[in-house]
């Protein structure tokens, strides 16, 4: 287990419980770009579709798009609140494996970052994640999100 996903589950393990039941594995986050997987087991899967559960498709894009900004912002040392103001998705197929939630946007996060340490004020941009099946499906989307990424540094 690599340390981005241990931090993460040690992360959801006190804050998130759910997220961490979930077991998210991170197989690359840097600045620019972070991916992460979910596998499809008992505690992910609804039984009667063979396919993962709404919920925790949603709890990987979460995961997806937020860690970058929480990786920038703990590098900064400088308090920070930020949220997810809305999220958009657009399920295409079902999720019949473990699932790959990928998050390209880094730039996008890295100048919302700046903006917000730099005004005080609360600073949002979206940030698409894009969720694929590699095993099944190669690089064919299954689900597409968009979140609004909403950060305010702290007083």
């Amino acid at each position: 287990m690599n340390r981005a996903t241990l931090d993460v589950r040690l992360w959801s393990f006190i804050n998130v419980f759910l997220l961490w039941l979930v077991k998210p594995a991170v197989l690359e986050v840097n600045e620019r770009r972070c991916v992460v997987r979910i596998p499809l087991n008992w505690r992910t899967r609804r039984r009667d579709i063979h396919a993962m559960y709404l919920g925790v498709l949603c709890m990987g894009a979460d995961v997806a798009a937020g860690l970058i900004a929480f990786n920038l912002v703990g590098q900064k040392k400088v308090p920070v609140s930020f949220i997810f103001k809305d999220l958009h998705a657009e399920f295409l197929k079902r999720a019949e494996g473990d699932v790959v939630f990928t998050n390209e946007e880094g730039e996008a996060i890295q100048r919302l970052v700046a903006r917000a340490l730099e005004t005080g004020e609360r600073e949002e941009t979206t940030v698409h994640v894009i969720a694929t099946v590699p095993k099944k499906l190669g690089d064919e989307p299954v689900a597409k999100f968009a979140l609004t990424l909403s950060i305010k540094r702290k007083k």
